[in-house]
């Protein structure tokens, strides 16, 4: 189950940012600014969710990976958060795309590639 709420939360925080992306570029602060802060309450369950799914190897053989994960993980949120603030502020985002990109390419190899937990 919680694999499921992961997943489906940072599948809505990447809608959500392109949702904040998509409206700073229009010109509509207002609503850019209220998908932001909707976008940081999904971070929680998505923090909830990756803490949970950690917990699952404390104690065993891939827990040095899964410590990498979640590094990982936070480095997205991370990165999405700077992304977000800096469009706000009208500042250049090309830098902090790449390593967005980068960051998700690495977790979701460790994810789904050595982590599986009930995918």
């Amino acid at each position: 189950m919680t694999t499921h709420l992961h997943i489906t939360s940072w599948v809505l925080a990447l809608i959500l940012l392109i949702a904040v992306v998509m409206l700073q570029k229009q010109g509509k602060a207002k609503a850019a600014k209220i998908v932001h802060m909707i976008l940081r309450l999904d971070y929680l369950l998505i923090l909830y969710s990756g803490g949970d799914l950690f917990a699952y190897y404390m104690g065993s053989d891939k827990l040095v990976l899964a410590i990498v994960k979640l590094l990982a993980g936070v480095w997205v949120i991370a990165a999405m958060e700077m992304i977000a603030v800096k469009l706000a502020k009208n500042k250049p985002t090309g830098m902090l795309w790449g390593q967005l990109v980068v960051a998700i390419i690495v977790t979701l190899i460790l994810g789904f590639g050595f982590l599986p937990i009930g995918v």
